[in-house]
């Protein structure tokens, strides 16, 4: 590749990023290529804009082809990447992009984008393990927050017979342990505060190389700094094999006491059926386990509603197991048939059917979320500060919990007392005395 000539061109590029932290790593990436190559753009001054896109619902993936339809009558180029291209292969040439960049393509984008400038039409879609940790050098992170996300591995070893997400990311391939560590560790230097390791199932992690998360956890909490680590999704059927190993690393101060357990359903029957690989028991223990052991966790699950074969007894056992366990984060999605899995050959249901449990779960889940956060009320807690938002500063409790408050700093510590609380976050009011923080924070503050 001629660099040269692509540094004369400098075209304007934007990047847009739909999904989850995978993506949002991945764009890191696509941003650090752009900035050393071209030129990062917002929407109305770019040329080409890339479109970072998520496929695990039908939903989604009409809303990212509308904005594709709104991007190419604005007269700009278009490539899409992320996990869509693969999910929708079958529809590859029908698609009305300028190129096609999947995960383990990203360090071809700017062959692609050259193509794209010579008027080429460019499919990047060759499957490849791409070790995306060889690649840390050249992330470009947004600095409007003191989060880092970090991917540990592309890919996982499940069967899930509804997700289309393993046709983009494929097989489990975790990245090298080392340089995960090393990636951390300058995140940290960089005054990054909190540490997001993600991928498709960071339980996952090793089972291809012979290493495993308890032990990336426990190389990671030897770098030095005051930091935070939040640990992604991890299935419970990988977890429950290290699980000893997990609570144990838990136990470091570095590591934010959150749990992201996906549960899918509380009846076994839908389990098998989808494929999961676990039982409800299992999900149980994992959860009973970390909370013997971590009483303030922060517990989130998923519910997959409206499985092919749900009936309303087997859509109770997941409502009971809900009311059970009391989780503070429970994320709802009805059920969407894509294309290539087995679920979709099975018989569906009707929308309102889905609509309608979805209603009764999510009314149960912001009734639990405020009673669990009614608990928090009157007390004083540390919190770590790392980005601002609509409502105030986002700060988060050692266990991962949101506690907005008025006026702060990026990436510092603070000791709050929570004076208020909706089922979704929790209102701290700064206790530091003698800053001056402090004296600005009570005469501004307002309760809402």
């Amino acid at each position: 590749m001629d660099n040269s000539k692509i540094k004369e061109i400098k075209p304007r590029i934007h990047i847009e990023t739909y999904g989850c932290t995978s993506n949002q790593a991945d764009s890191d990436i696509m941003r650090g290529l752009v900035k050393r190559y071209f030129t990062l753009s917002d929407f109305e001054n770019c040329d080409i804009a890339i479109i970072n896109s998520c496929g695990v619902i039908e939903h989604t993936e009409r809303k990212i082809l509308r904005r594709i339809s709104e991007i190419r009558d604005r007269g700009k180029k278009v490539v899409l990447a992320g996990c869509l291209p693969r999910i929708t292969e079958h529809k590859e040439k029908k698609l009305n992009v300028d190129a096609i960049l999947t995960p383990d393509n990203l360090g071809t984008l700017p062959e692609i984008i050259k193509g794209i400038l010579k008027g080429e039409r460019e499919v990047a879609n060759k499957r490849r393990k791409l070790d995306k940790s060889e690649l840390r050098c050249l992330k470009e992170r947004l600095k409007d927050n003191r989060i880092a996300i970090v991917s540990i591995s592309e890919g996982c070893v499940g069967k899930c017979s509804y997700c289309a997400t393993r046709f983009a990311r494929g097989r489990l391939f975790s990245f090298k342990m080392e340089n995960i560590v090393d990636e951390v560790k300058r995140a940290v230097e960089d005054d990054f505060k909190e540490i997001q390791l993600t991928s498709q199932d960071t339980a996952a992690y090793g089972l291809d190389n012979g290493r495993n998360l308890a032990e990336l956890l426990e190389e990671v909490s030897k770098i030095e700094g005051d930091f935070r680590v939040r640990v992604g999704m991890m299935n419970p059927n990988n977890a429950i094999r290290i699980l000893d190993e997990l609570i144990e690393v838990f136990k470091s101060e570095k590591i934010y006491k959150f749990l992201h357990l996906p549960v899918q359903s509380g009846d076994d029957d839908i389990l098998r059926k989808m494929n999961r690989e676990y039982t409800v028991d299992e999900f149980l223990e994992i959860v009973n386990r970390f909370r013997r052991e971590f009483p303030d966790l922060t517990l989130s699950t998923d519910i997959i509603v409206g499985f092919p074969g749900e009936d309303e007894e087997s859509f109770e056992l997941s409502y009971r197991l809900v009311e059970k366990i009391k989780p503070d984060i429970v994320n709802i999605t009805r059920f969407s048939a894509r294309s290539g899995t087995p679920a979709a050959k099975l018989k569906d249901m009707p929308d309102w059917i889905k609509k309608e449990r979805s209603r009764k779960l999510t009314e149960l889940s912001k009734r639990i979320g405020e009673e669990n956060n009614s608990n928090y009320v009157g007390k004083e807690y540390k919190v770590l500060v790392t980005k601002k938002g609509k409502k105030g500063f986002l700060s988060r409790m050692d266990s991962y919990r949101p506690v907005i408050i008025d006026e702060a700093n990026l990436g510092r510590f603070y000791e709050v007392r929570i004076v208020d609380c909706t089922f979704n976050y929790l209102r701290g009011l700064v206790q530091k005395k003698g800053s001056e923080l402090q004296k600005s924070t009570l005469s501004s503050m307002t309760i809402v």
